[in-house]
This record gives C-alpha cells, structure tokens and sequence, in this order.
C-alpha cells in the first residue's frame, strides 16, 4: 500500500482541506459512522451493506460528487481484498484442515493429557493460543467449547476457571495476531509490516492473556459459579475419524507461518540489507503470502492425508472451507472501501490537526477510536477497520515498530466491553449456560481486561523500542 502524504490528501480533488471544510468533514465523519452504526445495531443490517453505505454517505456529507464517492470505494474494497484476501482464504483452509484432520483435538488431548489440578488454566491457555492462530474466533469456540465443558464437568473444575483462559487466548488471537482478518486489515491500512507486527504482538499478548486467563478466572469463579450445561456438549470432529495425525506434526504445520514471518521480520532486523542473499531468501518465504500457502500445502500431508483423507475428501475440505468466509471478505472489502474514502475526502488533515491541538498521544488516539467504533456497533473486525482508516494518515513517516505498535493499540481498542450487541457475546452466553449478567461479569469483563492491558503494554514498548 502506498502511503498518502498530507499534502496529497489536500490536492484530492474530492475535498479541500480548509478550516470550514475540516467542521463540515468532522460532522460528515459523525454522520458516516452514525449511519453505519444504525443500520448495524438497529436494522441489523449485514456490516458489507452498512459499510457500504456509510461510505456513500461520508461522501455526501463531506460535499464530494457522487461518482467520487464510488470511485474511491471501489479502489479500496479493491486493494483491501487484493492485500488480504488470498491470506484470509489460506488461514481458513489452514483451519479448516487443522478442524476437520482432528489435529485440533489431537493438540487439546495431548496437553490435557499432562495437565493436572492447578495447571489445568494453563493448559487452557495454551491450547487456545495455539489453536486460535489459524482459526477465526467463532470456529475456535465450536472447536474448543466441548473440551472446555467435558475438562470442567469430568474434572469437576469451576467451568470459569477453565473457560475464561480458553475464551482468553482466543480472543487475543483474533484481536491482535494476524493472519487473522482485524489485524491484517489494520497492516495494511496502516502500511505496517506484517513480520514486526507479529512479533510485537506476540510479545504483548503473552502477559496479556496470562492476566486476562488464568488471573482473572479465579475472580470470575467467584462471581459466577455455573455447571457445564449437559446439552451444550457437542460431538468433537475426530470422533468419526480412525486416526488423526500425530501431535508434532500437527503443532509443526500451526506454527509453520508464524516462524516464516519471524524469521523474516528477525532478519531484516539484524541484517537490514535487501542486497543480501540471506535477507532475500527470507523476503520470499517470509511474506505472508509464501509462508501461509506453504502451511496449507504441508498441511494437506501432515493432517489431511495423515487423518487418512482421500484425495477427494481434501479437496472437499478446501471447498468447504471457503464459503464460510465469504461474508468476512466482503465486510473487510467494505471497510476497505471506507477506509479509502476516509482518506480521500480529507480525514487525514483532520485528524492530524486534532492530534496536535489536544496533544493526544497516537497510540491513544488510536486505541479511543477503536474502543468508541467497538461499542457502537459490536464488531471488533469493523473496529479495526474503521480505526486503521481514521489513523491511518498519522502512521506516514513512522517507523516499522511505530506502525506496528499503531496496528496493535487498534486491535487492543477493537475488544474493549463486548456486550449485546456483539455476536460473540451470545455466543458465549449460549454455550456456557448463562444469563445476561453473568455473561457481562465474566465475558465482557474479560474482553475489557484484554483491551486496557494490552494498551498498557503497546504503550510501554513504545517507551523502549
């Protein structure tokens, strides 16, 4: 993606940058987002078609001709779903395998295995972190709830003491660690790199989720003391499968991308050379592109041939996994095409100008927008996507780590108090046996605890780095 000076978002034929222009902008910015939110919360309106909309409206509001207003839509849902698309349809194949292989249950009941009494939370954790990063947040729910509900019942533990870390590491995995679509979406909105991002955020969402997890289960068992409800056990996807692969390969395929795009991002650090042999080498399979499709192709061995898939059940798999998907890539095209006419109507001068006349630091800023956009519509991937392109004029001229630390701070913001308007919150009351109350005291508490401490982590890496 290539970035926009101030100066070019100025010339932008859709808007002069004049005082007057940045009060009517500011109340056209409102007035996009409001019709978003409406259509969202009270309509319940699909977040493709509100995005699309608002976007139009944010045209018509800022005073920009119509046929400008499309154009510049159009050119975002474009470049959005060119930059992402393809690495949201590899991570849903990488799921869909790692699900339907039984590898999934084959990492849960080898850690389980050796997990006892107190370390139990932990091993909740883990499980769902590893798990949860190749799979989208509401099919690493169905995953792991049936572990989660025959742990708490056969072991008779606290189902909050074993939910709460699960959920945990679910959640910091969809809000801060790509390929998952929120933060790819913000990389390249914010033009950051993905590598750096993914190494920034693994080392925020490592205390985060511990203090989130197995912390905060043991106040949230207090509070909320429920069974595991008996009818919300569902069948797990290897009960049906004669083998599944083998514990190794299977964590092996997982973490295949990850050490890719570490590596990268590791040497482009220490070697900084695009000359170099090496760095080249590691440009190539190190882009989020190479090192998940290289993840899927082993994976097609490792777990769908080792759970004895033929090849006509792989293939069907792949298919199958794609549909699924097909509303996350058109609310990510839209907010793209938001995005892109944020940009063009002048959003940047404006928020530029806010920033420095009310000395709020960016990460802030950042973390406030996504927090505001969260609450309002319910939607964490809207959040993100709405934030990135209201910020995304002060990520010019930062550096990889700047970016990055930007990137994360929205996706922090982006899981601040998920309540009713959200889907995973019912999601989450459904499946626990719980009330409206006891969702919020356990599960939205969560959420917020996730968004301020990881904020608090974002900010004290930038201090350091």
């Amino acid at each position: 993606m290539t970035s926009l000076s101030v100066e070019t978002l100025a010339a932008d034929p859709l808007a002069p940058i004049t005082s007057a222009g940045n009060a009517q902008l500011g109340i056209a910015v409102l007035a996009g987002i409001a019709v978003i939110v409406l259509l969202i919360t009270k309509y319940k309106m699909h977040a493709f078609l509100a995005l699309t909309i608002g976007s139009l409206a944010l045209g018509a509001f800022a005073g920009a001709p119509l046929g400008k207003a499309i154009e510049s839509f159009s050119k975002g849902l474009g470049s959005t779903v060119a930059g992402v698309g393809v690495l949201i349809a590899l991570g849903a194949i990488l799921g869909k395998l790692l699900a339907d292989s039984g590898g999934g249950d084959q990492i849960v009941d080898t850690i389980l295995a050796r997990a006892k009494g107190s370390t139990m939370p932990w091993a909740m954790v883990l499980i769902a972190s590893v798990i949860g990063l190749p799979l989208f947040f509401e099919v690493g729910i169905v995953l792991l709830i049936p572990v989660v509900l025959m742990v708490a019942k056969r072991g008779n533990y606290s189902l909050m003491r074993i939910g709460i870390p699960a959920l945990a590491g679910l959640s910091v995995m969809h809000g801060l660690i790509p390929p998952h679509p929120g933060p790819l979406v913000a990389i390249d909105a914010l033009d950051a790199n993905l590598g750096v991002t993914l190494a920034l955020g693994v080392l925020v969402s490592i205390p985060t989720v511990i203090i989130a997890g197995p912390v905060f289960a043991k106040y949230a068992a207090r509070w909320v003391d429920v069974p595991a409800p008996e009818n919300m056990i569902p069948a797990r996807p290897s009960e049906d499968l004669d083998k599944r692969p083998g514990f190794g390969a299977t964590v092996f395929t997982v973490l295949l991308p990850v050490v890719l795009m570490l590596s990268n991002a590791l040497v482009e650090i220490v070697i900084d050379d695009p000359e170099n042999p090496v760095q080249k080498v590691t440009d190539v399979i190190g882009s989020p592109l190479i090192a998940l499709l290289a993840a899927v192709l082993v994976g097609l061995f490792t777990l769908g041939r080792a759970a004895g898939f033929t090849k006509d059940r792989i293939s069907s798999t792949v298919e199958k996994s794609l549909a699924p998907i097909a509303g996350v890539l058109m609310i990510v095209g839209a907010g793209g095409g938001f995005k892109q006419t944020l940009i063009d109507v002048g959003v940047g001068q404006m928020i530029l100008d806010f920033s420095e006349n009310w000395s709020i630091p960016t990460l802030l800023l950042a973390w406030l927008i996504a927090v505001a956009i969260r609450l309002a519509t319910g939607s964490a991937t809207v959040a993100t996507i709405s934030a990135a392109g209201l910020v995304a004029p002060l990520a010019v001229g930062m550096s990889s780590t700047e970016s990055a630390l930007l990137v994360l701070a929205i996706g922090c913001g982006s899981l601040f108090f998920s309540h009713v308007n959200d889907a995973g919150f019912w999601l989450v009351k459904e499946y626990f046996g719980m009330d409206v109350g006891q969702t919020i005291k356990t599960w939205s508490v969560m959420e917020t605890i996730i968004s301020v401490v990881g904020l608090v982590f974002v900010l004290l890496l930038s201090l350091v780095l």
